[in-house]
């Protein structure tokens, strides 16, 4: 066996990739191809070489040039009213998504475009979302222009179909306004008690009504606006005739309230208004801290989000730019290579070589011939090709693929947080002591009665259970975020922790979706003849023939006559005199194949040499992965592909795993719902359309994307895919937060312990609450955030 492969030394100065044998070299530097050079250029001669001082290689690699006019579409006045989200008579301002974003160099780059354009008037970038607003002066440049500009540096923007249609976000501040309302009263409370706290001479009677007072003010916007968070919940709660966490929040906020209230009117004390104010102020830090981690991301995506804004029309022999929902029958649309397909239709010229990962999860790209139906979904490797629609969009294969109704339910039995259910207990037994409480003093005291049975209402608050929940989750998602692990919400954490079946899509999650390990199985081949191969196959647009020609070291200068392609089988020619054959079995040697591995024969001088064989090229790191899952989790495999890799899969998963191939989308949901019915609770990984109706069915459905501008269907998770090796991790740390939350509510308990002590009989002071409420909250922040910290940082997930 004889493997062949590229030698690559030379790393380019702009994106860092590995040069061929022979890199471009210019100013002094080498790039790996002339686009990388032409934006190094492109920087130099405006001054922006400190670009590449920020970050080592910053660049995206330009090596596939971006086709010339591919944002005309732009100029269409329809289609960019929908992307702008503002107009005047001078500026337009627009945000664009701009997946090649990756590091502080590009920010840079970015913020600065009006140097390379002065008609831009400013560009700000919002990291996260990888987005950037660019505002420009429309009278001197076009939308298109700003467009190729970016395109020209590297950041070609990725606009879809579903940017027409949805509406702007608006942001909601809500939660910070009634955060800061909350904090300013809070503080201002506490500052106004302290003269209470440690004793007032009785000379100053008069200036302690008027704090008493000015507290009653100052807590008058926290009860009415700052609260009302937890009112909205509790009440869709009690409507669903369920008591969730925040109904006892809101009983302690209104007792609390009306005690201290009927305390300062009736002159007997100064009330708890800090503790009412304290206990709404850490509560909402803690939900804003959990939404501020994954407010940035969309997890309900549809094939929209996947699709072009527009395609090329052909009428009368013109070509017009046309926007997916103006597509109409009997159209003529023209495909580029890597051009989505956005409607069913029948192939009328070319020779379409489609890859249907996307939407079935079968690797290779499929060979089609003119008169042949080619589906919505594929995209075009090869050269240009035309078609003839026979579905529009809304009709096609792959819409209605998505719109299924089992694609779209709600997961049955969604369970709820094991906090909801610990407060239920936690409030009846709240409940219960203050009733003991009450029949006791009206037999002892019945003066003591309300006093003992507020007091505790107040003091026995459920807040630190929930703000441990909310603070450890918030922590928890935030260093899952760092590390490109991004939950829908917090409640995923939970579910993550209670999985016990990992099941895995093949192509694009296990495996990479560019590239394959080409092996060579036969005679070695010598340097001469590896030449006139490359030659061959650099003659062909199959993709496999690309990749041999890649992996020889591309196209030779060597003769060829007799060209021939021989559709669906291979080409043949003369090369520098030699009948060199590369293609199907059938076609080198006449005979059929045995196996179903992704081969390409070769034959030199009429004598089969061997043949090169595809292997899917699998992510790094992934073998180790499977292995720490192997011992704790059962495993399967969910495969569109043939079964070319089971043994391989087989070998990496061991004897337990289940390993299903060729399986539609239709096939990977019920294998879903048979794991589920043996009480299994599932993970699901996968990345493309063929398994968005198992990741809706899964316990927790994780898509899983590359650093580009793939499609990640709908999901519970998104993690990015250099990140998947650490997926072991990531349980773990969900599986520990629970026993964080349950650590910190103990320790909460404690404190309610001794506050009822005080509470029951009816002698709890502003002073013991005022001590007991801070000190509770800020001893739970302590915990949360230092276990949780501490944990990731020795699995290694925190620097």
């Amino acid at each position: 066996m004889d493997q062949q492969t590229i030698q690559q030394q030379t790393a380019c100065f702009h994106c860092g990739e590995q040069c061929d044998k022979e890199p471009v070299i210019a100013h002094g530097k080498s790039f790996c191809c002339e686009g990388c050079k032409m934006v190094y250029e492109i920087l130099n001669d405006s001054g922006l070489c400190d670009y590449y001082t920020i970050s080592k290689n910053p660049g995206a690699s330009r090596r596939v040039a971006v086709r010339k006019d591919k944002f005309g579409f732009l100029n269409d006045e329809k289609i960019m009213q929908s992307l702008i989200s503002f107009r005047d008579a001078t500026q337009t301002h627009v945000t664009l998504y701009l997946p090649q974003m990756h590091c502080s160099s590009c920010l840079w780059l970015l913020e600065n475009l009006h140097r390379l354009q002065p008609a831009i008037l400013s560009s700000k970038v919002n990291f996260t979302r990888k987005e950037a607003t660019v505002v420009f002066d429309h009278r001197r440049v076009t939308l298109k222009d700003v467009a190729d500009l970016l395109t020209s540096i590297g950041y070609e923007p990725y606009i879809s179909f579903n940017d027409m249609k949805k509406t702007k976000p608006v942001i909601n501040k809500s939660k910070i306004y009634k955060l800061g309302v909350a904090g300013f009263c809070f503080a201002n409370i506490m500052l106004l008690s302290f003269p209470e706290y440690l004793g007032i001479n009785a000379a100053e009677e008069n200036l302690v009504q008027t704090f008493r007072w000015l507290n009653v003010l100052l807590s008058l916007p926290v009860f009415f606006f700052s609260a009302s968070e937890f009112y909205t919940s509790a009440w869709k709660s009690l409507k669903h005739k369920f008591l969730n966490i925040d109904a006892p929040i809101v009983l302690a906020v209104w007792v609390t309230f009306g005690r201290s209230l009927y305390e300062v009117i009736s002159g007997t004390g100064s009330g708890y208004f800090d503790s009412m104010t304290g206990i709404v102020f850490f509560m909402l830090i803690g939900r804003i801290l959990q939404d501020k981690t994954y407010e940035q991301l969309s997890f309900e995506r549809d094939y929209t989000s996947y699709f072009p804004v527009a395609v090329t029309k052909i009428f009368n022999g013109k070509e017009s730019t046309v926007s997916l929902p103006d597509i109409k029958l009997n159209d003529t649309l023209l495909i580029h290579h890597e051009e989505l397909i956005p409607a069913d239709g029948i192939l009328t010229r070319g020779r379409a070589y489609i890859d249907y990962s996307f939407v079935t999860g079968e690797s290779m790209p499929v060979r089609k011939e003119m008169g042949e139906i080619v589906y919505a979904g594929g995209k075009q490797t090869g050269s240009n090709i035309e078609i003839l629609v026979i579905k529009e969009v809304a009709q096609s294969y792959l819409t209605k693929l998505w719109n299924r109704e089992e694609f779209q339910k709600d997961k049955a039995g969604t369970q709820l947080s094991f906090v909801h259910l610990l407060s239920r207990y936690f409030t009846w037994i709240v409940f219960a002591v203050a009733s003991v409480s009450a029949l006791y003093w009206s037999v002892i005291d019945p003066v003591k009665i309300w006093p003992s049975v507020t007091a505790v209402l107040i003091i026995a608050c459920p807040c630190a259970l929930l703000l441990s929940n909310t603070f450890t989750n918030g922590n928890i998602l935030r260093i899952l975020g760092r590390n490109k692990f991004y939950l829908r919400n917090a409640q995923i954490i939970e579910e993550i922790g209670k999985i016990d079946q990992v099941v895995f899509d093949k192509t694009g999650t296990l495996t990479t979706g560019a590239g394959s390990d080409i092996i060579f199985i036969g005679e070695p081949l010598s340097l001469k003849q590896k030449k006139m191969v490359a030659a061959l196959a650099s003659q062909s647009t199959h993709p496999a023939s690309k990749a041999i020609a890649v992996l020889l070291g591309g196209g030779s200068k060597c003769k060829i006559e007799d060209f021939s392609e021989i559709p669906g089988y291979g080409v043949e020619a003369l090369v520098d005199g030699t009948a060199v054959v590369i293609g199907s079995q059938r076609l080198v040697s006449g005979k059929t194949q045995q196996d179903e591995k992704t081969s390409v024969y070769v034959a030199i001088d009429h004598k089969v040499s061997g043949r090169f064989v595809f292997k899917n090229h699998y992510r790094n790191n992934i073998g180790e992965l499977i292995d720490s899952l192997k011992d704790h989790y059962g495993l399967a495999v969910l495969s569109g592909d043939n079964d070319s890799e089971a043994a391989t899969l087989a070998n990496m998963f061991g004897e337990h795993a289940q390993l299903y191939f060729q399986q539609k989308p239709e096939d990977k949901l019920q294998r879903i719902k048979q794991l589920q019915q043996q009480g299994k609770k599932v993970m699901m990984l996968g990345d493309g359309l063929n398994d968005a109706g198992a990741l809706k069915q899964a316990d927790v459905g994780i898509a899983v994307s590359d650093a580009s501008n793939n499609f990640t269907p709908a999901s519970d998770a998104i993690v990015d895919a250099a990140a998947l090796p650490k997926l072991q991790q990531f349980i773990k740390l969900c599986i520990i937060n629970k026993r964080i939350v349950l650590s910190s509510f103990i320790v909460s308990i404690l404190y309610n312990i001794v506050g009822i002590f005080f509470a029951v009989q009816g002698t709890l002071s502003p002073m013991i609450a005022a001590i007991l409420m801070p000190a509770s909250s800020l001893s739970i922040l302590l915990i949360t955030f230092g276990s949780s910290s501490f944990v990731a940082w020795k699995m290694k997930l925190l620097k």
